[in-house]
């Protein structure tokens, strides 16, 4: 297994209420509405792979647990920006998969389906605590940060979690979120469902 590198943006909207409990209990808590449907979108802006480069392509991990997920079963569908080349989706799937290792390699034994991969035009897009993910009919997601009222421009954090994306997160408030791919379907813009963002960096 060769070594390799990506970094960039990420960002993430669920079906739970606003604070997502799986986070705050290492997986374990029962998601707000029994199961979990979440979609996880990166932008990579420096990464490369067995010396393919990945720079400014973007992927999106659409999931689904039946329940808390940390009991497993989960459902994983992979969303690739269209414009990669057949070594970049290698590339890309291998991370994502965690098959190249990596921090969605920990993912690997709680995941009970892998429902396959769509090639698809992924837009992302950041305006300060505002971020915007649309990947043509499959998803369409918006954030934007909760801010701190200590430190003025600056949203608030969890800090040391679990997560496979990044150990601190900012809170978000979900403002839509449309996923219909992979058998995987939701749809809300009440602004009370949850978020996150934050920059990421990975290696394998």
């Amino acid at each position: 297994m060769t070594g390799w590198h990506i970094e960039g943006q990420y960002m993430e909207t669920c079906n739970c209420d606003f604070i997502c409990p799986c986070i705050g209990t290492n997986l374990t808590g029962k998601p707000t509405e029994g199961d979990c449907k979440a979609a996880v979108a990166l932008r990579i802006d420096r990464g490369e792979k067995d010396g393919v480069v990945l720079d400014g392509l973007s992927f999106i991990v659409l999931m689904h647990s039946p329940g808390a997920m940390a009991d497993g079963d989960i459902k994983v569908g992979l969303i690739i920006d269209e414009r990669a080349d057949d070594a970049q989706t290698a590339a890309i799937g291998a991370i994502a998969s965690g098959a190249a290792g990596g921090p969605m390699a920990a993912l690997g034994p709680l995941v009970g389906e892998l429902a396959g991969m769509e090639k698809s035009a992924i837009s992302f897009e950041k305006d300060g605590m505002k971020y915007a993910v649309k990947a043509g009919g499959l998803v369409d997601q918006a954030i934007e940060g909760v801010p701190s009222i200590s430190v003025e421009g600056e949203p608030m954090y969890l800090e040391n979690t679990g997560h496979p994306v990044s150990a601190r997160l900012a809170l978000a408030n979900a403002k839509r979120s449309h996923f219909h791919a992979f058998g995987i379907d939701w749809d809300d813009a009440t602004g009370t469902r949850n978020g996150h963002f934050a920059p990421f960096s990975w290696q394998g």
